[in-house]
């Protein structure tokens, strides 16, 4: 048997009765020293595991520029430098092997078949699945293609990667910049985030998952996603973490470096162009007083040359306030390996992100650990156990983020200081908010310590006397809390007094004196599942598999907090500090949660070519009452290998499989407010006096009505699609229809019950929702020589409209949400600009009308402007059509490359422009480009101020603009160096790298990120540039 084994480098062992053949391990570097180091020829032949002789098939001397191929008999001959040198045996459609030449001048080899994609093992509900025999819209994604990426949080990296999968971040704010998921669009008015599962736990977060410890991500479309019941309406997303094999301790370590910054900020206007914009205004109001009637001529002369930095400053508040780059890094380190009984994974990573803010005081730090360790009990029982733990600190300014920073750098005026001269901060803005100031940390801090604990067992038990029957046991405990410490405190700004000395006046902001709000925030979850597994086969053509469990699950969560104000010294920042009675407050709450599911599923199959799945879960959640707490969802999916069929012949021959398939399946949401079928009371704010002499007592009132018959929101998905694979398996496409309708959605009733009758009506089970669409996924890969490649191209298209909506009574056709998409807003429909009066005289306007103001069509042909004018748009920030494009490239196994693109199309962004005038800038673009009566042809209107009601309260199609975009979302560029180099530095592998996210995005929206959901007032997403190393050991 060694004689068979040897020249696959394998070896065998005796152990408990049984012959184990496992890899044998290479030489040490100490015997490797005693090898003479010479040319030398070496031959052989490559066969499979058949025998077959391989043509053609690639041997390189690894590290060198030395190849050949083999003959039509599989035989090679190839000069080496030396006894130390390793040849790479590869072959399209075999996993590549390695041989170090040592002694040995014959070497024969035999390549195993590569594992294609149709033997993939996919991670689906309470176990796996081959893809070849899976029925159900399941797509999956590598960890190592999440890990490529520089983002820190693992959700950014998702967009475009997975056909149906959706993953836009409101904000890039460090530790906030988590993406909304969903999958295959909007599909309730309700919840519509999918369920996570993380290890077989759901309801686990993945965001901040160290990339590296992934395996796997696998997303449930369809009716494949029954299997978990109430929570997997919007689909599910399975994430499996690595695990140790067998062998020798192997050490990886990553460190990577870099600089993020806003992917695109605005650009505004200067001080010359606001100063000249704020005349216009002044202008509009009084013509008779001409052009200059706030800022003279000469004050806008010195604006722009910059001879007053005093009287005349021109200020760039973006930037004033932000950094051209910001810091961050990364280092994890993993340690796996094992033996036949024990295998283990374990990691440890760290992670930091500053922010853009150049006074910054606002970052993010995290410290991440996992273990998952397998043992072998005996030849029956299996175990493994998992802990996880994560640390997260983050700064954060005390004035939020959106409503108020970034707002106020928008608004920024350009005509006033940011610093006096002598590094005093400038005026504010509004309510005492200066940006350079609200940035740093002089009105105090936020600081948040986030803890989170995972651990899991599992056991699986084969049962001895009867074949195939496994039994498999799960328990869960998550534990988590959040603290939080926010030390308000006053800031000071400056303003010049006119005095030729350069002397500021210095006034007090924010509050009067220091405070501080303390709060924490913590709950558990339990999770205990059993199920059994049986697999059985007949006769070699009929295979089935049965599952069938229960589990339970719950949680529970408190959280308090306490505050004072009016503290003597901000010096001492505890509570103790604070001043009492009326100057202090506290509060508290708790919750808890239980859940109770029965599930199973069938799987048959006749030789692989005639598939059959049905799956079902019978839930019980304690968001209902008794009578409504349980619900049955079931799903059915059928597959056809019709390419396995006699009649399929040699014509066909090309297509090495086709797979039909379709599924139907009902799934439930239960993910709506608590507690809705009980009267709920809280406590007024307002006092009532009772008795002589009176004394005030607070009042408990009913908060809410109850509705006693609120019930599950179902999910109703069809499903068909088709799998090819072609040429070899070097071609595959994969492509689905689906067609989902949500029914007792809930929503409250306008209609029934007008609101004249004063009556808060609770919500009920009535809404309806169809969302459908298609979504496909081609690609191609193949090998010439030294040269490895792979191109693949996903796209996805959904639109949704709502099939039942309560509508307000009386309200015109073309106003209504029903059979429009979600998200769809009222505007005014824009066609055009008012050139002059005449204009304005010769059709309908809103009171208030001037020249240069943007013409409202008047839809109703009531020659007037009102509400009733206003039309139901259908589009919104959410694109309808989502794709990615993935290239990869390998040369001589040394350089690699992979290139992402991602798109979008569909989507709109309402540009606001409310806060211009005297209350904040305007957008450069507009400021070049407005009407003025001297350009009556101009792209935008005339300068407007806040206060106007025209501009105000008149949402218009004006300002919607399209967002489709192609975003170069993720490029990576790794060199990994030759072992004769590694093993002088006593490493197995050495790879350096460069990646970069968001590097560059062609749009038409120009001014601003395409991406995001608004386009002012949020934290912009981050443009990231990192270089890296990778060791193992």
């Amino acid at each position: 048997m060694s004689k068979l084994l040897v020249p696959l480098n394998l070896e065998w062992v005796i152990k408990d009765e049984t012959i184990v053949v496992k890899r044998r391990y290479s030489k040490t570097n100490n015997e490797r020293s005693t090898s003479v180091a010479l040319q030398r020829r070496v031959t052989g032949r490559i066969t499979d595991g058949q025998g077959t002789p391989l043509i053609g098939a690639t041997i390189a001397v690894k590290g060198e520029a030395i190849t050949t191929n083999s003959d039509r008999e599989g035989a090679y001959q190839i000069e080496v430098p030396h006894t130390k040198s390793v040849l790479v045996f590869s072959n399209v459609g075999f996993t590549s092997s390695e041989k170090l030449v040592g002694d040995e001048s014959i070497i024969h080899i035999v390549l195993k078949e590569a594992v294609s994609d149709l033997e993939e093992v996919m991670v689906v509900g309470y176990g796996v699945q081959k893809k070849e025999t899976a029925t159900g819209a399941i797509a999956s994604i590598k960890g190592s293609t999440i890990a490529s990426s520089p983002a820190t949080n693992v959700t950014n990296n998702l967009l475009g990667r997975v056909p149906g999968l959706s993953a836009i971040s409101p904000s890039g704010e460090p530790g906030r910049d988590g993406a909304n998921l969903l999958i295959r669009g909007l599909n309730t008015l309700g919840n519509n985030s999918p369920l996570i599962v993380v290890n077989g736990v759901p309801n686990r977060s993945f965001e901040r998952i160290n990339p590296n410890d992934i395996e796997s991500i696998t997303v449930l479309k369809d009716a494949a996603a029954a299997i978990y019941g109430a929570q997997a309406a919007n689909g599910a997303i399975i994430v499996t973490t690595k695990r140790g094999n067998s062998g020798k301790p192997r050490i990886n370590l990553d460190l990577g470096m870099g600089m993020n910054q806003p992917t695109r900020i605005p650009k505004m206007a200067d001080a010359v162009q606001y100063t000249t914009l704020l005349n216009e205004l002044e202008y509009y109001k009084n013509p008779d007083g001409g052009w200059y009637q706030r800022f003279t001529e000469e004050d806008i002369k010195l604006f722009g040359d910059g001879s007053d930095l005093w009287g005349h400053p021109d200020t760039d508040w973006f930037s004033e306030t932000l950094k051209p780059w910001s810091a961050q890094h990364q280092t994890s380190i993993t340690l796996s390996g094992g033996s036949d009984n024990v295998q283990y994974f374990i990691s440890a990573g760290e992670k930091y992100q500053d922010a853009y803010y150049r006074k910054s005081s606002s970052d993010y730090r995290q410290y991440n650990f996992r273990s998952n360790v397998d043992a072998k009990v005996n030849k029956y029982i299996d175990v493994a156990f998992d802990v996880a733990g994560r640390l997260e600190d983050y700064n954060l300014p005390t004035r939020p983020t959106e409503d108020i920073i970034w707002s106020m750098i928008t608004r920024g005026k350009p005509n006033m200081p940011a610093y006096w001269p002598n590094g005093d901060p400038g005026p504010d803005i509004e309510r005492g908010d200066n940006p350079v100031v609200i940035v740093s940390d002089a009105p105090g801090y936020d600081r948040v310590d986030n803890y989170v604990f995972e651990g899991n067992f599992r056991a699986n038990i084969r049962i001895p006397w009867v074949e195939g029957l496994t039994l498999t046991g799960n328990a869960a405990y998550d534990r988590s809390f959040r603290l939080q410490k926010v030390f308000n405190k006053p800031w000071y700004l400056y303003t010049w007094d006119g005095n030729p000395d350069h002397v500021t006046t210095r006034g007090k902001r924010g509050f009067d004196s220091a405070q501080l709000t303390e709060n924490y925030s913590g709950g558990d979850n339990y999770l205990l599942n059993t199920f059994a597994t049986y697999t059985k086969s007949f006769d070699t053509e009929h295979h089935i598999k049965l599952m069938a469990g229960m589990e339970t699950r719950g949680g529970r969560g408190n959280n308090f907090g306490a505050f004072r104000r009016n503290f003597i010294s901000d010096a001492i920042e505890e509570l103790f500090a604070g001043a009492e009675d009326q100057f202090m407050s506290n509060w508290g709450s708790a919750s808890h949660n239980k859940y109770m599911s029965y599930f199973g599923r069938a799987n048959y199959d006749f030789r692989n070519k005639y598939l059959l799945e049905f799956l079902w879960r019978y839930d019980g959640s304690y968001m209902f009452p008794k009578d409504r707490r349980f619900g049955f969802f079931p799903g059915v999916s059928l597959g056809w290998r019709i390419s396995d069929e006699d009649f399929w012949g040699d014509n066909l021959s090309f297509i090495n499989d086709l797979k039909l398939r379709t599924s139907w399946g009902q799934t439930g949401n239960d993910r709506i407010a608590e507690y809705q079928y009980l009267a709920t009371y809280g406590f007024s704010d307002r006092n009532y006096g009772f008795g002589v002499p009176t004394i005030d007592n607070k009042l408990l009132e009913e908060m809410k009505i109850p509705n006693p018959n609120v019930t599950w929101e179902v999910a109703n998905q069809f499903n068909v699609g088709f799998d090819t694979y072609m040429f070899g398996n070097k071609f595959f496409l994969e492509f689905d229809y689906f067609n989902n309708l949500r029914s007792q959605i809930l929503v409250t009733r306008n209609a029934s019950v007008p609101g004249s009758t004063g009556l808060v009506l609770p919500p009920e089970n009535i809404g309806k929702v169809r969302n459908k669409g298609f979504e496909f996924h081609i690609g191609y890969q193949d090998s010439k020589s030294d040269f490895d490649y792979s191109i693949a191209f996903n796209a996805s298209y959904s639109k949704n409209k709502i099939v039942f909506w309560d509508e307000t009574p009386g309200i015109p056709d073309y106003q209504q949400s029903t059979g429009r998409p979600m998200g769809s807003s009222l505007y005014y429909e824009a066609i055009g600009i008012f050139k002059d009066q005449a204009e304005i005289d010769a059709y309908p306007h809103l009171p208030g009308a001037a020249p240069g103001d943007i013409i409202f069509k008047d839809v109703n042909g009531d020659q007037e402007i009102n509400g009733l004018d206003r039309v139901m748009n259908t589009k919104s920030s959410m694109p309808r059509l989502l794709g990615g494009l993935t290239l990869n490239f390998s040369y001589k196994k040394a350089i690699d490359m992979s290139i992402f693109f991602q798109g979008a199309t569909g989507a709109v962004q309402y540009i606001d422009m409310v806060e211009s005038g005297d209350w904040g800038n305007y957008y450069q673009f507009f400021a070049e480009n407005h009407w003025t009566p001297d350009n009556t042809g101009a792209a935008y209107p005339r300068a407007y101020n806040r206060s106007e009601p025209y501009w105000t309260n008149s949402a218009n199609t004006f300002w919607l603009k399209p967002t489709d975009y192609i975003r170069l979302k993720n490029i990576e560029l790794g060199y990994s160096f030759s072992q004769n180099l590694t093993e002088r530095i006593g490493v197995e592998r050495l790879r350096i790298y460069a990646n970069a996210f968001n590097l560059f995005t062609v749009d038409k929206l120009k001014h601003f990120d395409p991406e995001a959901i608004k386009t002012s007032r949020s934290y912009p997403a981050q443009r990231i540039i990192n270089m890296g190393i990778g060791l193992t050991f």
